[in-house]
């Protein structure tokens, strides 16, 4: 074994690695993209971004993601469908595979940062059979300086082999593919799939465990910063424009993913973007494109030709769920402290496959509530494994359930909180379809979009007036600057008005439906605010 890069003095002997092949400590970028060209894993585009193949597996694998089970963490873990229990035996059976699985095989290892913030600061080393997989997570997490480098001790490892695969037969888990973390030994493993985003949401879920212990929410949503300090988030999950609409040329972005709220403010638990990159356009999303674009973003699962290198975003050749990743030092408007002061606005986003939901409405704080413990959207092809070629509708409850080790009402309750604390107002985003469902309707404008959001944050809406629209109980501005008055209402944009009311009534039983799981952990009044047949 021989070491290259910058090593630790705390040696990957120390997790049990024994008798490995070469070790790569901490490269940067560029001694990444060199490794793997060279050992064929990547190629690039004709404007340097490194181009990769996650094979089989193009989006996460829920149903193989395991938490270990301790008698102590019985009580405190949301087990069920999310969060499934493996055995400590079990896991230490896995973990001894890996460990031999990487017998005599090259190391790639990274020490990184998650947590922007240095007072909610965790450190991860991830451990990886590829280069380019090191590079994606030098990319959205946040590198170890160099002088600290030697003397870093990680709070968390996760090793990582798109190779490796697990025996379902005997390891007491459902397929070849694992994802397993164990919060008491803190290590992670991941095997049998080449999708990056696993690692990315695998330490998303550490610090959904961690932070509210602290006191700490933490979110799925992006943020960012306006000239006068005015801080704004966006929840939502995978292809609902967290990323899209957090990016404002006229805002600084602080993140476009995951983010802590503390008693100081909100802080970026990254230190990169992971944009879908599917049908990208330089015209309505020019910092994206720019930022994946180039030499060291990376790009996954996106068509390219192997002559001219040209990428093509429009392809959905290998899947819909094309991703870029980047550091945020690739958007020129990005907030480098990666930390700021309370929001003074939250946009909860939706991509409603059925066309009902208006494109903006305002919340009370008891609705708001409970759109977040709702969490309604719609999935959208190729984000997760078995999904067909059509969007499903789905409630996920705080608008990120499948990462959410502990139980929904610890998250819920820390945000009511803070919205009652710092006065926060709080908005409905409906970035799906308008004019009929997915296949009759048409996806929402994105300048429409970004109208809205514009005119909530410039104060364009205070004195406009609002109506209750009559399904859903939602309050519906009449006008708003650089949007058709006519798209406001979800109604106007329906030839069928009876349809309408079918599609939105049907919507409202999912929602009561949905909503029995968390009833008895909600007041009356929050109960009441919901949509009601």
């Amino acid at each position: 074994m021989q070491a290259f890069g910058i090593p630790s003095n705390y040696g990957i002997e120390n997790h049990g690695f024994q008798n490995t092949g070469n070790v790569y400590w901490n490269y940067a970028s560029a001694n990444l993209i060199e490794e793997g060209i060279k050992r064929n894993e990547v190629a690039l585009s004709c404007d340097g971004a490194v181009i990769a193949y996650t094979g089989k597996h193009t989006g996460r694998s829920p149903n193989d993601k395991f938490i270990v089970h301790y008698p102590h963490l019985e009580e405190e873990i949301w087990w069920g469908k999310v969060n499934q229990p493996l055995s400590p035996q079990s896991f230490d059976q896995i973990y001894k595979k890996f460990l031999a699985y990487f017998q005599g095989r090259d190391l790639f290892v990274q020490d990184v940062y998650a947590g922007a913030h240095p007072n909610y600061r965790l450190t991860i080393r991830v451990i990886t059979e590829k280069a380019w997989h090191n590079l994606f997570s030098r990319n959205l997490l946040i590198p170890v300086p160099v002088s600290q480098i030697p003397h870093t001790v990680p709070d968390f490892i996760i090793l990582q082999s798109e190779n490796f695969q697990a025996d379902p037969k005997s390891d007491g888990v459902r397929s070849g593919t694992v994802i397993l973390i164990d919060f008491e030994r803190k290590i992670v493993l991941i095997g049998g799939t080449g999708y990056a985003g696993e690692i990315k949401k695998s330490i998303f879920t550490i610090m959904n465990y961690l932070l509210p212990r602290r006191g700490v929410l933490s979110m799925h949503c992006s943020a960012n910063v306006g000239k006068n300090g005015d801080v704004a988030l966006f929840f939502g999950l995978s292809g609902t424009g967290k990323t899209t609409l957090s990016s404002d040329p006229e805002r600084q972005l602080i993140g476009d993913d995951e983010h802590g709220w503390s008693d100081e403010g909100i802080f970026n638990i990254e230190g990169g973007c992971y944009a879908k990159t599917i049908r990208l356009s330089p015209k309505y999303e020019p910092m994206i494109w720019s930022a994946t674009n180039r030499f060291g973003a990376v790009l996954e699962n996106v068509v390219y030709d192997p002559i001219t290198r040209l990428v093509d975003f429009d392809s959905d050749q290998y899947t819909e769920n094309t991703r870029g990743a980047y550091p945020l030092s690739f958007i020129p408007n990005s907030f480098s402290q990666g930390y700021a002061g309370h929001p003074e606005n939250l946009f909860f986003l939706t991509a409603d496959a059925f066309g009902v939901m208006p494109p903006i409405a305002r919340l009370t704080y008891e609705q708001a509530m409970y759109y977040f413990l709702s969490g309604y959207t719609s999935k959208l092809a190729g984000t997760e494994t078995g999904l067909g070629s059509e969007p499903q509708a789905t409630f996920s409850t705080c608008f990120g359930a499948p990462f959410l080790p502990l139980y929904p009402n610890r998250y819920s309750d820390l945000l009511g909180e803070k919205i009652l604390r710092h006065q926060v107002r709080v908005w409905l985003i409906n970035t799906g379809w308008i004019g009929g469902p997915y296949g009759v309707g048409k996806r929402i404008n994105l300048p429409y979009t970004r109208a809205m959001i514009t005119a909530v944050l410039n104060h364009d809406l205070d004195e406009v007036p609002f109506r209750q629209e009559p399904f859903f109980g939602l309050h519906i501005p009449l006008f708003c600057p650089g949007v058709p008055s006519e798209v406001l209402n979800p109604q106007y944009n329906w030839k069928d008005k009876q349809a309408y009311q079918e599609y939105a009534r049907n919507l409202i039983m999912q929602f009561e439906n949905n909503c029995t799981q968390f009833a008895n952990n909600v007041t009356k009044e929050v109960l009441a605010t919901g949509p009601h047949l």
